[in-house]
């Protein structure tokens, strides 16, 4: 089970030794950035998270200790105490980098900007477009979730009659390949999260981000028959993007869009954007492009929060503290967050989750409440990344969508469905000097070996893989 389901530290905006409901502000502790967590120079398990340089001292859950390099509650054993230096930020040859917006030049559908992300694409008035609304599921597919993410959508509709669907960003290490693929012939959007979900990612290389991202898709095509015509978008893991590296990999390789961004709490919600120009915001990882890569689109994860905090502020939404809350006021939470986008500029809500929302029934209840409630407003209207895409790139009114074809589901290329009986592969998997024996089910014939970095078919043979750039030019 990853760290992040023990506890994000970016999840614990909880009340120091209490409930959320009685934060105690730190007065001896200065923050030194607006937004962040820091650790807590006399104890190992506590830490304090600024927010707009108020600084709010909280503790780690019974058992964990705040880890200030990957700024997360984890094993003491794991856990590195700080407070530790800060990374120096690479040097960047300010000739590289991105210019401001320039509306002038940057026209839809290949480009869009503004000066500070918030206005809406085509210059159209918020009352006049739809609330889009965007569901992802982050990380490992397998049977510890694949039924609860399921349910998720189960049963909804668009005001079009189309069942709703999301965007799974998917890890490799014991994921259901089978599952995935069901995922995929039901309509649902499947995305890129990484092979190994290493960390400290954002900090290597480009052949890195290759074998991590390039390596994924592969293994899908593999073993989950999944087209890369069909995977157009990447998520970075932990959303710490890998500065330029990453990008690059991403126009080589042919993807469409990314979704790695975080950003601090805002009062209006950011567009999704081009990155012909700088970002138009707070870089919450500090480790986001600084050069241009035209036409290619950025989905952000604003932060979602209310206006006490309570819970704290976070973009992934379990990361957010609301187990103090029952179901009636986690719905009555959400709908505040809500509201920031729907009585503003309509910017899209994407909501972000990992296993741990779905695995605490007060949550998924307020969920369910909330997901009740949005049907029920005539202009949201539940999509993919890539169908956002296809709006941004295009914007229409609410009254023109029941026609819009790529939100329309009656010509759907329908992918072939998966097995009935898939395989339970056990393989032996080598990474240094630790061996072991991996499961892997699919319906197509069992590798040799578990596929892994740089061995995306599970050959097992000594020289690793070469994947084919979609890049003339290299």
């Amino acid at each position: 089970m990853r760290l992040w389901l023990l506890l994000v530290a970016g999840i614990a905006l909880a009340v120091a030794e209490a409930s959320v409901r009685s934060r105690r502000q730190a007065v001896d502790f200065e923050c030194p950035v607006n937004n962040g967590l820091f650790a807590d120079p006399n104890s190992c398990r506590r830490f304090f998270q600024c927010v707009e340089k108020h600084a709010y001292q909280t503790r780690c859950p019974s058992g964990l200790y705040f880890d200030d390099l990957d700024k997360l509650c984890t094993f003491k054993s794991e856990a590195k105490c700080g407070p530790l230096e800060a990374t120096v930020t690479p040097i960047v040859n300010e000739s590289d980098n991105a210019g401001k917006c320039n509306t002038t030049d940057c026209v839809l559908p290949n480009c869009f900007c503004s000066s500070d992300g918030t206005q809406i694409p085509g210059n159209l008035d918020p009352e006049q477009i739809p609330q889009m609304v965007i569901i992802s599921m982050d990380d490992t597919v397998n049977a510890n979730n694949y039924e609860n993410y399921r349910k998720v959508f189960q049963g909804r509709t668009n005001p079009n009659s189309c069942p709703i669907r999301g965007t799974f960003f998917v890890a490799h290490e014991y994921s259901s390949y089978p599952m995935i693929q069901e995922l995929h012939y039901e309509g649902h959007e499947i995305a890129t999260y990484s092979t190994s979900h290493r960390k400290n990612l954002e900090n290597l290389g480009y052949e890195d981000w290759v074998q991590e991202q390039i390596g994924m898709r592969e293994i899908l095509k593999n073993f989950a028959n999944i087209s890369k015509d069909d995977i157009l978008g990447m998520r970075a893991p932990h959303l710490k993007p890998g500065r330029n590296a990453q990008y690059e990999v991403l126009v080589d390789y042919g993807y469409v869009w990314d979704s790695s961004a975080s950003i601090p709490p805002t009062p209006v919600p950011i567009w999704p954007y081009t990155l012909d120009y700088a970002i138009p915001h707070e870089c919450r990882s500090g480790t986001c492009p600084t050069r241009s890569f035209p036409g290619v689109w950025e989905f952000p994860l604003n932060s979602h929060y209310t206006e006490s905090f309570e819970g704290g502020y976070c973009p992934y939404m379990d990361q957010c503290v609301l187990q103090y809350l029952d179901a009636q006021e986690v719905f009555e939470w959400l709908i505040e967050d809500f509201e920031r986008y729907y009585n503003q500029n309509k910017a899209p809500y994407l909501m972000a989750y990992h296993t741990s929302w779905f695995q605490q029934e007060h949550l998924v209840k307020g969920l369910n409440l909330f997901m009740d409630y949005l049907q029920e407003l005539p202009d949201v209207w539940f999509v993919t990344h890539t169908q956002a895409l296809l709006w941004l790139t295009a914007p229409k009114k609410t009254s023109e969508l029941n026609n819009f074809q790529p939100w329309d589901c009656k010509d759907r290329i329908v992918p072939s469905k998966p097995c009935n009986l898939p395989a339970s592969c056990p393989l032996p998997f080598t990474e240094g000097n630790f061996t072991d024996t991996r499961y892997m089910s699919t319906c197509f014939s069992c590798p040799n070996v578990y596929p892994w970095l740089g061995d995306a078919k599970g050959r097992g043979l000594p020289a690793p893989d070469v994947y084919k750039s979609d890049n003339p030019s290299l």
